[in-house]
């Protein structure tokens, strides 16, 4: 028998040079834990930008619409990617259902 998680994954890839740094992973196991968990994440890189570039990472951490489709898209076996952008940054919180034997 198999049983569904999700791996979510933080990652910054800078414009200029195209480097890539990855500021976390977590497993988790419901859609709802992915979404709780890509939220933290974006709460912590809202609050490292200028408050220009933060406004749409608030305004996202607020969207329950959003958060529904997100929901909806890992529940139904799909991954689901929330892009922010900064100047020179882009932003990737992303979550994705995986399998695996359960014990």
């Amino acid at each position: 028998m198999l049983t569904r998680s999700y791996w979510c994954e933080a990652i910054a890839h800078t414009l200029d040079d195209g480097r890539t740094f990855w500021l976390g992973t977590h497993a988790a196991g419901s859609p709802r834990l992915a979404l709780r968990w890509l939220r933290q994440r974006a709460r912590h890189i809202g609050d490292q930008l200028d408050p220009p570039a933060a406004r749409p990472v608030l305004a996202w951490l607020h969207d329950d619409r959003a958060h529904e489709h997100a929901l909806a898209h890992l529940a139904s076996g799909t991954a689901y990617t929330h892009t922010v952008f900064d100047d020179a940054v882009r932003y990737l919180l992303t979550a994705r259902p995986t399998t695996r034997p359960y014990p």
